[in-house]
């Protein structure tokens, strides 16, 4: 019988939790993970972290939209904060991903005692 390698398994977890923080594709699995309860603390407290940056921008993202249809002044205002607020998304995503590689937490000060809070209320 083949024993597991430790470091397989550190890093298949190290690709998960990559996985979790990709931008909008991330958030069905860390949901998934939330959902079913499993996974190490470190996949929990990513996958919050994930769930929490994908609702907010799918709010801030709807909110605005919806302002720039309704009002003609500032349509292109609106359409260019939404732009701003996808941008941002994105990048800190990736800049998340990219500590994560460099092998540092992958936390955001303020965003992340939100998600330990609130997400793990709701779904944990």
């Amino acid at each position: 019988m083949k024993e597991s390698d430790p470091l397989e398994n550190q890093e298949l977890n190290h690709l998960q939790l990559l996985v979790y923080l990709a931008p909008v594709i991330g958030f069905f699995p860390a949901l998934w993970t939330l959902y079913r309860r499993q996974g190490t603390r470190e996949q929990q407290a990513v996958s919050r972290l994930s769930v929490t940056l994908a609702f907010g921008w799918l709010l801030g993202y709807i909110l605005l939209l919806s302002g720039a249809q309704l009002s003609e002044f500032w349509n292109l205002r609106l359409l260019f904060i939404n732009a701003m607020l996808t941008s941002g998304y994105f990048l800190v995503s990736v800049g998340l991903m990219i500590r994560l590689w460099q092998g540092k937490s992958p936390r955001l000060p303020g965003l992340s005692r939100v998600a330990e809070g609130t997400v793990r209320q709701h779904l944990s």
